[in-house]
């Protein structure tokens, strides 16, 4: 059970005074408004993946440590869920390892269609899965760029890199920021070595994801402008993989200037992917990044969250039902941003249900995602009177409120 009942608030301040700060230096140094400041310290008002994240930056400590991640939980799942990390740090860390002597690779067409499950168990959000399923694989497929040569073992490396992808995701959900980290760093250097642009090109929306989280968004955005230069060649070929990747750069691009405060920027960016979707098939998976007009229209909803504007969430989510080929992990996220959008407009009921249709599709990520947590402790924090789904939920995603 999560013994910090008042969340990053509460973190935030215990920082704060251990660092010798008044909440208007700290505002100061972080460039947030003192008010936000105070009333997210009080618990008034959640904290926003922004907010922590410069909050985080100013203190000098990481956005997990005032999360409070990775969530401990006495519970059997929980347990269960977290048991995978050692078992994927050892592999994270003997990336470079050759395999043991008189090892049998499996074959190019085997290890190809272990990586597409376990994308598609990213996908899913089951991290339980995923997470056991991993360590194995990412095992068999360096053992391969040992023992393949030429295009094969570039296919290797690509499949490697997807692989560390999909590791990357688990620790991030999970709340293992350096594991994060550390597969960020592995899916680069496999991409390279796939010498593929558009493998290369998804590193960098993983590497600009990275940024963001870091509180480095005029940074991100540099860094996307180049990333998308990159692949300008395969982008004249009109190559629709191309075109998926410039547009889910464009979105991430979106997401740097919303947390940074620049509407206009981040909409003009929506408009560049909104008009590269136009060109995607729907459904179409390039590089695992689902990127097509359903994903434009989640990530519109979320980047106007982020920009903290709730009544323009709810216009954007209104009569949106997403097709039956968008990834579950995409559909929970985006009833959870549109929660932060009920809770930011103060429909109260609304974020409440919201979060119930996120946990009955999407529980294993509902229950770890930090955003839910500060939007139930927030709803908490305003009522009353307790009410018995509020408390359920709470009970169920391990949050003392």
């Amino acid at each position: 059970m999560d013994d910090e009942p008042t969340g990053v608030g509460a973190r935030t301040a215990r920082a704060r005074k251990l660092a010798g700060l008044t909440q208007r230096q700290l505002a100061d140094r972080a460039h947030v408004s003192l008010s936000l400041l105070r009333k997210v310290e009080r618990g008034d008002r959640p904290a926003s993946p922004a907010f922590t994240a410069a909050v985080a930056r100013a203190l000098g400590v990481s956005a997990a440590d005032l999360y409070g991640q990775p969530y401990s939980s006495q519970t059997g799942e929980n347990h269960r869920v977290h048991a995978v990390i050692p078992a994927l740090r050892r592999e994270l860390a003997a990336y470079r390892l050759p395999p043991e002597p008189g090892h049998s690779p499996l074959a190019l067409l085997e290890l190809t269609a272990a990586v597409a499950r376990a994308s598609k168990l990213r996908h899913a959000a089951s991290l339980d899965t995923l997470g056991a399923e991993l360590p194995g694989l990412l095992a068999e497929l360096r053992a391969a760029t040992y023992l393949c040569a030429g295009r094969d073992r570039e296919r290797v490396f690509g499949l490697l890199a997807e692989a560390y992808a999909a590791a990357g995701q688990v620790t991030w959900k999970l709340g293992y920021g350096d594991l994060s980290a550390l597969c960020t760093e592995r899916v680069e250097w496999a991409a390279r070595e796939s010498t593929d642009p558009l493998a290369i090109a998804a590193a960098d929306f993983y590497r600009a994801g990275e940024l963001i989280a870091a509180a480095e968004w005029r940074g991100a955005l540099t860094f996307l402008d180049t990333a998308r230069a990159r692949i300008a060649e395969q982008l004249r070929r009109n190559d629709e993989a191309a075109v998926a990747m410039t547009g889910v750069l464009h979105l991430k691009s979106g997401l740097a200037a919303a947390r940074s405060g620049d509407a206009g920027t981040s909409d003009a960016h929506l408009a560049e992917a909104r008009q590269a979707a136009r060109h995607v098939t729907l459904g179409s998976d390039h590089y695992r990044l689902a990127f097509d007009t359903d994903s434009v229209h989640i990530w519109s909803v979320g980047l106007a969250v982020e920009r903290l504007d709730g009544a323009e969430a709810i216009r954007r989510a209104k009569g949106f039902t997403p097709a039956p080929t968008t990834p579950r992990e995409r559909v929970g996220h985006h009833w959870i941003d549109l929660a932060r959008g009920y809770q930011l407009h103060g429909d109260r009921d609304g974020a409440l249900q919201t979060l119930h249709v996120a946990r009955r599709l999407s529980p294993m990520q509902t229950r770890y995602h930090p955003q839910v947590r500060e939007t139930i402790r927030a709803l908490a924090h305003g009522e009353r009177r307790r009410s018995d789904s509020l408390a359920d939920f709470a009970r169920w995603a391990g949050i003392q409120i």
